[in-house]
């Protein structure tokens, strides 16, 4: 008995060894149980959807004959590799795919897809003229392979691959096709074997793997190595974000059809191309692409910012009227380039671009996209081709930081520092200290205010910078209040009032130095402001030095 356990024992786990999926790659050569109706030994072989790990290989074995195997691991449901006139799903025809129940049985057909529910899906129909016993679908090794051929002068280059929800596969007498659980979109150069992505419901296939890093520039042409749906002969082109390489082309190419091409650096993540109705963030509507640089897929989709929390970015809605079967990313010399169009008299002017963190990428099934590494608004005149960073933004962050550099970090020190040291020249001491000290006081609120109003208009996290500076206001107004309420020399209570009013100016002091280098980081000043503002506060210490130094000699 003990032995009949063993035994089977020994056969479930070398079924499930035997059953663990291999992979296909274009590096590998392919070598199937069975024979195939043609010679696979010069085939091309693409990489066409590397999140589902398609794989397609394909050849023009005569001059009007096109064969193909693709090779997908078995999802336990359907395949399908579509034929499209627009890249769309509707108008298409596919090759549909599949082997039941780990191959008890299975089939393949010709679908054409009249539109997008079940019954508009209609087997053994399709414009794709299939040669007589080429089609038959295997399972070996955990992988299905699709095999068939086209009597065709060269097939559609948009092809559109999905897969269906596991379990359910077409069956007679209706053969129904389910809706798929996942697809993408692509374009193939048959001459050249390159494919570019476009959008899709997952994860869209990485193109051309040249990782040399080749420079973009308006002045050098545009020249991919696949065809855009649009003349790309007379776009405008301009430089947009001149710190992260990103280059803008568009063009007007009709009345109410607008023309997009942004070119970017792959950052191993997302990059996103905003309109936005006021500048900021919120409310903006955002046309997001990625491919990633390690080859695990890539996609382009709309997001609409409701907010500034993940959950409040919401994939595939927004304000844009995209053309459908417009939108296509690729990339090419570690550059990514992202298409698409919209339907629009003229396009919102004031513009956000941004990029995600290194390695993240937005997937299914919420593709919810995470906070970006870095981004810039600028406004665009589109008639003019001339492009300016969003001004009302930057000289209101520029005002805010003056503001309250003068106000916390000049006039509130130089305040101390006359009252401390130099206190027989009573009177003057105290109306000045007052006077500067109100002086700091307003200007600083004055800063407060527009840093409140910035961080409406931008909608960044500065949690820690804001709550800083409503600190610094807080302990500026208990000090205000103290100063009403100074009692007289004589009183008893004065050392203890003096003690308070010393130290909350001086952790109000070193609080707003703190934050104004921090605010400094925070704007992408650069140096020349930390190193201004260093020098003003050097000053100001070494006075403080000086005097305390004569003082304690005096004492």
């Amino acid at each position: 008995m003990k032995a009949l356990r063993l035994l089977f024992m020994m056969t479930y786990l070398g079924s499930f060894f035997l059953a663990s999926p291999e992979a296909d790659s274009c590096t590998s050569n392919l070598s199937l149980n069975v024979s195939i109706p043609f010679d696979t030994t010069n085939l091309h072989c693409l990489s066409v959807w590397d999140a589902q790990s398609f794989i397609l290989r394909y050849a023009q074995t005569s001059v009007n004959i096109w064969s193909f195997i693709l090779s997908t691991p078995d999802a336990n449901s359907y395949i399908a590799m579509g034929f499209s006139v627009t890249g769309g799903m509707v108008g298409s025809s596919a090759m549909v795919g599949w082997v039941a129940s780990r191959g008890a049985s299975g089939g393949i057909k010709q679908y054409y897809l009249g539109g997008v529910t079940p019954n508009q899906v209609v087997p053994d129909k399709g414009n794709l003229q299939v040669i007589a016993n080429s089609t038959f679908i295997t399972l070996q090794s955990s992988r299905l392979f699709m095999v068939f051929q086209l009597q065709t002068t060269e097939p559609l280059s948009s092809l559109i691959f999905a897969t269906g929800s596991t379990g359910l596969f077409p069956g007679p007498p209706s053969f129904v096709l389910t809706k798929h659980l996942d697809k993408v979109s692509t374009r193939i150069d048959y001459s050249k074997a390159n494919i570019g992505s476009s959008q899709g419901d997952g994860n869209s296939s990485q193109v051309d793997g040249s990782t040399s890093q080749a420079a973009d520039s308006c002045v050098s042409k545009l020249n991919l190595s696949v065809p855009l749906l649009f003349d790309t002969t007379n776009l405008n082109c301009l430089p947009v974000w001149n710190a992260q390489g990103y280059i803008l082309r568009y063009s007007q190419t009709s009345p109410n059809i607008w023309s997009f091409v942004l070119s970017a650096p792959n950052p191993n993540s997302y990059i996103a191309f905003g309109f936005s109705p006021n500048g900021g963030m919120v409310g903006s509507s955002a046309i997001v692409g990625w491919i990633s640089s390690s080859g695990l897929g890539g996609g382009m989709k709309q997001y609409y910012l409701t907010g500034l929390a993940p959950n409040q970015v919401v994939p595939d809605r927004g304000n844009l009227k995209v053309l459908t079967n417009s939108t296509f990313i690729t990339s090419q010399s570690s550059r990514l380039y992202m298409a698409f169009q919209l339907e629009t008299n003229q396009p919102l002017s004031q513009l956000i671009y941004a990029f995600g963190p290194n390695g993240v990428f937005p997937s299914t099934p919420s593709f919810a996209l995470t906070h970006h590494q870095d981004k810039v608004s600028i406004t665009l005149n589109y008639a003019t081709g001339s492009s300016a960073l969003g001004n009302s933004y930057m000289n209101l962050k520029r005002s805010h930081g003056v503001l309250n550099i003068l106000g916390w970090g000049i006039l509130i020190i130089m305040g101390a520092i006359v009252a401390r040291y130099f206190r027989e020249w009573d009177p003057f001491w105290f109306y000045f200290h007052a006077s500067v000290q109100s002086l700091g006081f307003v200007l600083g609120v004055i800063g407060v205010i527009s840093g409140l109003v910035l961080n409406n208009q931008l909608h960044v996290d500065v949690s820690l910078h804001k709550a800083l500076g409503i600190i610094i206001f807080v302990l500026a107004c208990l000090q205000i209040m103290a100063l009403l309420g100074r009692p007289k020399k004589e009183s008893k209570v004065r050392k203890y009032w003096n003690l308070y009013h010393h130290n909350t100016g001086r952790i109000l002091i070193i609080l707003a130095v703190a934050n104004i280098f921090y605010g400094i980081r925070l704007g992408k000043e650069g140096s020349g402001w930390n190193i201004g503002y260093g020098i003003v506060l050097a000053i100001l210490l070494t006075m403080a030095i000086t005097f305390e130094t004569q003082l304690c000699s005096r004492d």
